[in-house]
């Protein structure tokens, strides 16, 4: 039910005077700036060592795979016969020693990966185990995990904190009216009582900040691009386009797995809006602010609350990049010589100018996520970015390499244009890739001036980070799972392995996995902003792992790292303990059997077989992430399936980079098994990236759609090293 105040003509007179005022604050254009400033490497927020230890798995290989080469007509192939392919993906069958096949029609693609190894099974046809499948199982796992948390534990306590923070902050208020405290008292009355409205259509709005509070609901519904916040500007008397506070409201459209149910839509609202609104240190108002949550935080139970639902979301994604309240209260202690009452903090003018000072000498965040302009007009980014954040989003290694991939960190190109949007092959680059960043020079991306010099400082960086820094969380551990798909294989690896092509068919794996981290973890990671049953006879149908056991080994030590991270704190169910306990021991039997490929040593006849059923494995997997969803049969693939979409950087004003996958591709692969070669089947992502209108940014519902009626865009054009678009066919 909508409150009286959005139904009084008064009000909606009121709005329409502000968004005419906001669309008269235009944007100044700026004269060309081509030097980036100096920017260190990320600053890395201290790992949290409070859930679990990170137990790594020892990898035991010297490949040792014999060389061997594809006849042009697979005559040396032995089940040759059983496939009927197009001659292109034959000619790259025979060159590569794989190929990649999109398919014909949406209605002729798998929706999901057991499917495909389901019917291998059913038709005999040797199975290619690929880490595309097993990544895409942990990220099933993931997300049921983090939606089930948010759902049954973290929103209800996101309720009570909220209101216990409002009537908190309606104390402060009635307390500090009539002194110069009372700006900043009335912007917190006005912050919590907008989260309470995100969270609680019903809920009740303090008289005072009504206007504001109205004001700022209708443009998180609207949904409609980067304005003033009326709530974060209060007490200004007009909004300067310059030193106001802005905020890009597209960021309030549900997507991920938030779009899925209005109480996770609620969440997802309010938990955005706890994590981007900024309490600048550049205004001592904004920091009057800060402070007096920081007061309401360290009582007892709000702080037991903020910190049940910081410390899992921790766990699962990172620390938060930007101030926070540890860092007030340890400046409070420090200068008042305890956390000082209300009357304290705000009646020793010395001390609160003491804490101001300090508080801007505190280090500014890695990654920027509001909105500013170019170095023109703000040339001091820190200052503008700086600030509290009562439950800020959280620092992610990519986030910090897109920061400083993008203008105005690379400054422009020989055109004189502006890298406004990274791409998704940065990150592996960074991690050190050579295939990836050969491609992004092919594209002209490293034609910006400072983007060699960034990267080089980049990878420098990363590769010099101590071990236990990948091991902090589940989103750094992922990162370090895919980190082996970056890395040249050497002699000894089967000579599919050995080219150009399975060096981009590993960075589409990355990438395809990585979207889903990013998917995963939208509402918590920082988005960085540029400024503004039964078969066939049986027959001889021995299968394949794709031969990278360190994959394998870091999933398996991911897995553990989840299950006893999540069951120390109780927030694991005796039943998804006992399914990623399953994922823990497929992950490792995969290891086991890639690094007996590498050593020329056979697999045991029951590791054949769990290569044969690993279809049935990957269906129970699937039923158990989906289960909290309703799934309960494998029938229900059709509504769904694997596609996702997610959004990972923002090009003010109009603009975000989309990073999706698809319907799952089939991959051929010629395999030596017994010293003799045969065609394999398995199943690989496919993977998108283009830019798309900020004020529709896409939800999995809109991509799947888009999909299914053949209006997604192309695949990236490097992906056509390995792949073709005729189809195949299997004989019976």
């Amino acid at each position: 039910m909508l409150p009286k105040l959005l139904r009084c003509r008064k009000y909606w007179a009121a709005v329409v005077a502000l968004l005419v005022f906001l669309a008269g604050c235009a944007r100044p254009a700026p004269p060309k700036q081509d030097e980036a400033p100096p920017s260190p490497p990320p600053s890395l927020p201290r790992a949290h060592a409070g859930f679990a230890a990170y137990r790594d798995v020892p990898v035991n290989v010297k490949p040792s795979v014999a060389p061997y080469r594809v006849a042009a007509d697979l005559g040396n192939v032995t089940n040759r016969d059983k496939f009927r392919l197009a001659p292109e993906a034959q000619k790259l069958l025979a060159k590569n020693g794989f190929v990649v096949i999109e398919p014909p029609s949406p209605a002729h693609a798998y929706s999901e990966f057991f499917t495909l190894y389901e019917i291998n099974r059913y038709e005999s046809i040797p199975n290619f185990i690929t880490t595309d499948a097993v990544l895409h199982n942990y990220h099933l796992f993931f997300s049921h995990l983090l939606r089930t948390l948010e759902k049954e534990k973290l929103l209800p306590v996101l309720k009570d904190l909220t209101a216990s923070m409002l009537a908190g902050a309606q104390e402060q208020y009635d307390a500090l009216k009539g002194t110069t405290w009372e700006n900043a008292a009335r912007r917190n009355l006005a912050f919590f009582a907008v989260a309470a409205r995100l969270l609680d259509p019903d809920a009740e709005i303090p008289g005072p900040v009504r206007k504001e509070v109205g004001q700022e609901l209708f443009l998180i519904r609207q949904q409609q691009g980067t304005v003033p916040s009326p709530v974060m500007n209060m007490g200004s008397r007009r909004f300067d386009p310059l030193t106001a506070f802005k905020e890009d409201y597209t960021q309030y459209i549900p997507r991920g797995h938030y779009a899925r149910s209005e109480e996770l839509k609620a969440y997802f609202r309010a938990m955005m809006w706890y994590g981007r609104m900024t309490f600048r240190t550049r205004s001592d108002d904004e920091t009057r602010s800060a402070a007096l949550i920081t007061l309401l935080l360290d009582r007892r139970d709000n702080f037991a609350r903020w910190n049940c639902i910081y410390e899992p979301t921790n766990f699962f994604v990172g620390k938060s990049d930007d101030l926070n309240f540890y860092q007030y209260r340890e400046l409070l202690e420090k200068i008042y010589g305890e956390v000082p009452t209300l009357d304290r903090l705000t009646g020793n003018t010395t001390k609160w100018v003491a804490f101001v000072t300090a508080a801007g000498e505190l280090a500014p965040p890695a990654i920027n996520s509001i909105p500013i302009f170019d170095a023109a007009s703000q040339p001091d980014r820190e200052k503008e970015i700086k600030g509290f954040r009562f439950m800020g989003q959280r620092f992610t290694l990519d986030a910090a390499i897109f920061q400083r991939l993008v203008y105005r960190e690379v400054g422009e190109n020989s055109k004189g244009e502006r890298r406004m949007l990274p791409k998704g092959l940065d990150i592996p680059a960074a991690m050190g890739s050579k295939e990836a960043y050969a491609i992004l020079e092919a594209a002209g991306d490293t034609d910006y001036k400072h983007y060699p010099e960034k990267m080089e400082k980049l990878r420098s960086y990363i590769s010099g980070l101590d071990p236990q820094t990948w091991k902090q969380n589940l989103y750094w551990g992922w990162l370090y799972t895919l980190l082996p798909l970056t890395e040249e294989k050497g002699e000894g690896y089967p000579s599919f392995m050995l080219n150009e092509a399975w060096a981009r068919k590993e960075l589409n794996t990355y990438l395809g996995s990585w979207t889903e981290l990013k998917h995963d973890t939208i509402l918590y990671a920082k988005q960085v902003y540029a400024e503004m049953g039964g078969g066939a006879e049986p027959t001889d149908d021995r299968g394949y792992v794709e031969p990278n056991p360190h994959v394998y080994a870091r999933l398996a030590a991911l897995t553990r790292l989840t299950i006893d991270g999540l069951a120390a704190r109780e927030l694991l169910s005796a039943r998804d303990q006992a399914s990623l306990e399953r994922l823990e021991q497929l992950a490792l039997s995969l290891k086991t059997i890639a690094e007996k490929e590498l050593n020329n040593t056979p697999p045991t006849d029951r590791e054949y077989e769990l290569i044969r059923t690993f279809g049935g494995q990957l269906e129970h997997f699937w039923l158990e992430a989906l289960r909290d969803e309703g799934v309960d049969h494998r029938s229900a693939v059709g509504n769904n399936p694997a596609a996702v979409v997610t959004d990972v950087a923002t090009a003010p004003p109009d603009l975000v980079l989309e990073e999706g996958t698809g319907y799952i591709r089939e991959i051929y692969v010629v395999v030596p098994v017994d010293g003799k070669l045969r065609i394999a089947r398995g199943g690989v992502y496919s993977y998108y990236e283009f830019p798309w209108p900020a004020t529709r940014r896409l939800t999995d519902t809109e991509w799947r759609q888009m999909l299914r009626e053949g209006k997604a865009p192309e695949a990236p054009g490097w992906t056509r090293e390995f792949t073709v678009s005729q189809g195949t066919s299997v004989s019976y």
